[in-house]
């Protein structure tokens, strides 16, 4: 092809371009250009044709801009689009004729295709034009803001504005960034900043909180309606940032209306959008769990030192049950059962429960109310569900011994007198125990149980051998037969009992060696009652009273008035024991017996007479004595206990490594035994001292801190 000739085919196509630009494409054969174009490509004509159509549309857009930059502002926006649109339909057409330079020219050189080659050109004489440009930016922004301010806006003009710069941006959005992103993000911060100031020093918690909640909501909305996604995120962290973030410390302590105020009001729906917004932002639940924890740790210690909780049979458990179940409940319906805020409340709770040392008597007390009669009349799954809540508190304890010790105690007191409710519900705490601490911790308690079943069966051949027998005891005698390792039985000496009690008790004893031989028989006569009938003048009563009490009043059957070292002689009760049935004997709520002296003493010179005159309205009276030692004596035997297994966990530790540093011997003794109560350090070191001396261990010549096993 001849250099003229190829002129010529470029003014034909020059002209075509023109009449695109002016909108007169109708009349034009697009399979002519189309071959001109390759012609001149296929005769490597291309470097004319690709820098002829720069030069040309390079021209035709700087006159574009020149016409846009001087339109009026109310008009600038639908100016800028129209001009936009018009230049992507008249690339799309030039594209199409020049399809043949885009396949083989623009490969083989590596330059820009048509159509992007239009969207830099349109990117550099238009919307980056420096007038253009700045008045772009500021119409947009307004008009974000007059919507943010509550106005109206033509949302698909500015989508369809922001869509341009994203699209100028040639395969990557640098122009949408940073023509329009940054600065957009920045008025937005400057905008909530303000605003955010504004409100909280206006409002409540709760009402900044709904405040948040309907400013992020709008500004992802609008993300999804003009904006592109890929600013969502970036939305959402400069939102997130200026309204949360810099204010929620504020917001979680307002005085009438924070967090505290909150939980106190169990405002459940304000909790759940509080957690929900906080967790948006870093740092805020841990401000959340914090305060929370705090919190519970107040509440829980103000409880545990009420002296009226105290005092108040029951009360100090239901009121840790309340406040347990109380956060259960938050924990499920606003904290969506976040796993660190059940930690931080249930460290508040081992935290307050364990400064009261009488924390594992109280929740043994109250098991022992409610399997008593505290839940007579409920159903099985009602109990259960208490018991379970119960079993939560008595995780948190850390004297787990000491509570063992007083439920021993407790459930040997509801079996032997028959006070429990149903021996499902007994069985059912067992295994709960049993489930939570393991076997070792409930094998005596099951032990007193299946004793209880021997001793009724026991019975049952006794009354068939009484029968067969034809012997008439004259007494109706009920006994139980304990395995001594099973019961906290204190080994006290039997006193002397009426001789028609004595027979009674001989008969039976002969009747069980005889079907149990090796066996040995002990009578814990301290631990047994007896049903009396007395007669007050003209009044009859029926007495239910202790052995000790029994054996006191039937002395006087035979002698008005005794003193007490006549009736310690007679019954060789101990004087600690005979003194607190004489009490409860004279100055009880019954007044069976008369003391010569006011004085609530019972003391060795003191004489006590029968009260014939005794009157009550109820014909069955039962007598009740209160131990004040039985919690001393309890916690003497739990340290008792204490030192032996801190010196057992010592020896395991140190038979199995021969040889060991002091801090490492501590710390392990401490994990071994934490099941079971927390071991101070100079307990452990006492311990190790003992052993020492008893030869199990010996220190290292070469390193004082270090120990040795001795086989």
């Amino acid at each position: 092809m001849e250099p003229q000739y190829a002129e010529t085919i470029w003014s034909l196509l020059q002209n075509a371009i023109h009449e695109i630009h002016k909108k007169n494409a109708s009349g034009l054969s697009f399979e002519e250009l189309y071959r001109n174009a390759y012609n001149m490509v296929l005769h490597k004509y291309g470097d004319k044709l690709y820098l002829g159509l720069q030069d040309v549309v390079d021209t035709h857009l700087q006159g574009v801009a020149a016409e846009v930059a001087n339109v009026p502002d109310h008009n600038f926006l639908l100016a800028v689009n129209e001009a936009w649109n018009e230049h992507d339909r008249s690339m799309l057409m030039i594209r199409d004729i020049l399809m043949y330079m885009d396949r083989v020219y623009v490969v083989q050189h590596g330059v820009l295709p048509v159509y992007d080659l239009g969207l830099v050109l349109f990117q550099s004489n238009v919307a980056r034009h420096p007038v253009i440009k700045e008045r772009l930016l500021k119409s947009l922004l307004d008009l974000i803001y007059l919507e943010r301010t509550g106005e109206l806006i033509n949302r698909s003009l500015v989508k369809s504005i922001t869509q341009m710069l994203v699209d100028l941006g040639v395969n990557s959005r640098i122009v949408y960034e940073e023509d329009f992103e940054q600065p957009f993000l920045e008025a937005t911060r400057d905008f909530y900043r303000v605003e955010s100031q504004e409100f909280i020093a206006s409002n409540s918690c709760p009402d900044y909180m709904r405040k948040i909640e309907n400013r992020r909501k709008e500004e992802l909305d609008r993300v999804q309606h003009y904006l592109d996604q890929s600013s969502e995120n970036k939305v959402r962290e400069v939102v997130e940032a200026e309204l949360i973030t810099k204010h929620m410390h504020t917001l979680v302590h307002m005085e009438n209306s924070g967090l505290v105020p909150m939980l106190r009001d169990d405002k459940v729906e304000d909790l759940s959008r509080m957690y929900n917004l906080f967790q948006k932002v870093d740092g805020g639940l841990e401000l959340m769990r914090n305060v929370i924890g705090d919190f519970v740790k107040d509440t829980g210690i103000a409880i545990v030192r009420d002296e009226e909780n105290m005092k108040e049979r029951g009360a100090l458990v239901q009121c840790l049950l309340d406040l347990k179940m109380k956060y259960d409940n938050l924990l499920r319906l606003a904290f969506k059962e976040d796993k660190a805020f059940r930690l931080i409340i249930n460290k508040a709770f081992e935290h307050f429960i364990n400064l009261n040392n009488k924390a594992a008597e109280k929740i043994s007390l109250f098991i022992d109310f409610t399997l008593r009669k505290g839940m007579k009349g409920n159903t099985d799954e009602e109990i259960d569900a208490l018991l379970d809540q119960v079993m939560m508190l008595f995780r948190f304890i850390q004297e787990k011994d000491v509570f063992e010790k007083f439920y021993k105690n407790h459930l040997a007191k509801r079996l032997l007198f028959g006070k429990y409710v149903a021996q499902d519900a007994e069985r059912n705490m067992i295994s709960k125990l049993k489930a939570e601490c393991g076997y070792q911790f409930t094998s005596k308690l099951e032990g007193m149980f299946n004793d209880m079943q021997f001793s009724q069966d026991t019975m049952e051949r006794f009354t068939e051998f009484l029968a067969k027998s034809k012997l008439s005891l004259g007494v109706d005698l009920n006994v139980r037969v304990l395995a001594t390792g099973n019961w906290p039985t204190p080994q006290v000496a039997s006193c002397n009992l009426p001789d028609q009690i004595n027979r009674c008790c001989d008969t039976f004893k002969q009747f069980y060696l005889n079907s149990h031989n090796g066996r040995r028989l002990t009578w814990q006569t301290s631990m047994g009652t007896a049903d009396l009938s007395a007669t007050f003048g003209s009044r009859h009563h029926e007495l239910t009273v202790s052995t000790y009490q029994m054996c006191i009043l039937q002395l006087f059957n035979k002698s008005n008035v005794l003193t007490f070292k006549s009736i310690q002689t007679a019954t060789n009760i101990p004087p600690t024991d005979l003194k607190r049935n004489l009490l409860a004997l004279t100055f009880g709520k019954y007044r069976i017996l008369l003391k010569d002296s006011k004085n609530k003493e019972i003391e060795p010179t003191d004489k006590f007479a029968f009260n014939k005159n005794f009157k009550c309205k109820l014909v069955k009276i039962k007598i009740a004595v209160v131990d004040p030692n039985v919690e001393k004596g309890l916690r003497v035997r739990v340290d008792e206990d204490r030192r032996v297994q801190i010196e057992a966990a010592i020896v395991r530790i140190m038979k199995a490594r021969k040889e060991m540093e002091h801090s490492n011997l501590v710390a392990e003794t401490t994990a071994q035994l934490s099941s079971r109560f927390y071991v101070q350090p100079a307990a452990i070191k006492k311990r190790i001292e003992c052993l020492i001396e008893r030869e199990y261990l010996e220190r290292s010549k070469a390193n004082r801190k270090v120990y040795n096993y001795l086989a």
